[in-house]
C-alpha cells in the first residue's frame, strides 16, 4: 500500500485502519478485474474471427499472446510512469 495511504491511516483507531484497509483492498480488487476483463475483452474482439472449433486456430492464439503482451507492456509503463510522478509529487508532510 501505498506510504501516504499508511501515514494518514495511522492517525485512525485500530477499527477505522481495519475497515479502511479492507475497502482499500476491495477496490484494487475490484481495479484488477477491471483490468483484467478489459484485457479478455480486447484481445477476443480484436482476434476472434469465428468459431469454427473450440480451440483457437494458430493465427488467433498468435494474435491474442501479442494483444497481451502489448498490454501488459503498456500497463507496467503506466504503472511505472505513474510512480515517477507520484514520487515528485508534494506531499501534506513535507510543508
Amino acid at each position: 500500500m501505498d506510504k501516504n495511504i499508511m501515514g494518514a491511516l495511522e492517525g485512525l483507531p485500530p477499527s477505522d485502519q481495519q475497515k479502511m484497509q479492507a475497502l482499500i483492498e476491495g477496490l484494487q480488487m475490484k481495479d484488477s478485474l477491471r483490468m483484467y476483463n478489459s484485457l479478455v475483452e480486447r484481445s477476443f474482439n480484436d482476434c476472434v474471427d469465428s468459431f469454427r472449433r473450440k480451440t483457437l486456430d494458430k493465427q488467433e492464439e498468435s494474435c491474442v499472446r501479442k494483444c497481451v503482451e502489448k498490454y501488459m507492456k503498456h500497463q507496467m509503463r503506466v504503472g511505472m510512469r505513474f510512480a515517477e510522478l507520484n514520487q515528485g509529487a508534494p506531499t501534506s508532510d513535507s510543508d
